[in-house]
């Protein structure tokens, strides 16, 4: 069987997808498993264990009709026999009915007509879960397994080696993931927890466990995030893996995450570290499992800022 996923989205998209993948692989071992994500998402693949080929595709941009076009015949010339559309709409069903392929899933609504199984769409759900509903015309009904990725022995080498550069080897580490949000903001989506409160975070921590380094991730465009934290706590330690598969593998062997809302987040819940995140507008149980490892602190008003940075220490603290 060779089925094709259309998937836009970022990075922790993709990861909260990896559920309906792997499941997908499980019950149809011999299944071939391709996917349509954007350009900007193809580097999450480097740990997905059931995956065979990703094409990448911008639904973002301002398609013309000849890339659409282009799409349809990428696709009809593989000959797909499965078709699972992430997103729902009258333009996709139509995309899926034009490249021929013989069962086409997708959510109910517009263009609903266009599929062969359409799917109730619970969007109150984890995102996981809502994800997963989409093989139930595949016979696949049970409960949605937990997030997982599949980490290349040559980033976990690259993260042993990097703990013995920090040296926090033998110690532990705590890890943040705050980031600058150069999406975020270009999105006016408010994920961004400010610096300030940060580094009240950091000095708190690193007077009650002086012994427990705090290391920093430092992503592209992070430059003046990271230099403000070392401005006021010099004493961090800051990393800058430049693949997915270094930064999940550095994620895998903390003590503690705290994240905002990022694909960081998504690979932290994928190795089950314990993890506090920190949420504006989302709704924390579209975001995460309900698993004891990951507390979620959700800002009253749903702007980040209004978060207090002795609220985040409290649940440092008080588990």
């Amino acid at each position: 069987m060779r089925v094709i996923a259309l998937v836009p989205g970022g990075i922790g998209d993709q990861i909260l997808f990896f559920p309906t993948l792997d499941d997908l692989k499980r019950y149809y071992p011999n299944a071939q498993i391709d996917v349509v994500v954007e350009p900007r998402s193809k580097a999450a693949y480097r740990v997905s264990k059931s995956v065979h080929e990703v094409l990448a595709f911008d639904f973002q941009d301002r398609n013309s009709l000849a890339d659409w076009g282009n799409l349809v015949g990428t696709i009809r010339d593989r000959e797909y026999d499965v078709a699972i559309a992430v997103k729902q709409s009258w333009f996709v069903g139509l995309l899926l009915w034009l490249t021929g392929i013989p069962i086409r899933i997708s959510y109910q609504g517009k263009g609903s007509v266009f599929l062969t199984h359409a799917v109730p769409f619970k969007p109150s759900q984890y995102a996981a879960e809502l994800y997963h509903d989409l093989l139930q015309p595949l016979s696949i009904k049970t409960p949605v397994p937990e997030l997982a990725v599949n980490v290349p022995k040559p980033d976990i080498e690259w993260a042993q080696k990097e703990q013995k550069r920090l040296g926090v080897h033998e110690t532990g580490y705590i890890l943040i993931d705050g980031g600058s949000g150069q999406l975020s903001q270009a999105k006016e989506l408010d994920k961004i927890y400010p610096v300030q409160n940060w580094q009240q975070i950091i000095q708190d921590f690193q007077y009650k466990q002086p012994d427990l380094p705090v290391v920093v991730i430092k992503g592209s465009g992070d430059e003046q995030f990271v230099r403000s934290l070392l401005e006021s706590s010099p004493d961090i330690k800051v990393t800058a893996p430049d693949d997915i598969g270094k930064l999940t593998a550095i994620i895998a062997g903390a003590n503690l995450m705290l994240s905002t809302d990022s694909a960081a987040l998504q690979l932290s819940v994928a190795v089950q570290t314990y993890t506090i995140s920190l949420l504006g507008p989302t709704d924390p149980a579209k975001l995460l499992p309900k698993n004891d490892k990951f507390l979620a602190i959700k800002s009253p008003t749903g702007k980040m800022a209004d978060i207090s940075p002795n609220t985040v220490l409290e649940k440092i603290w008080g588990g």
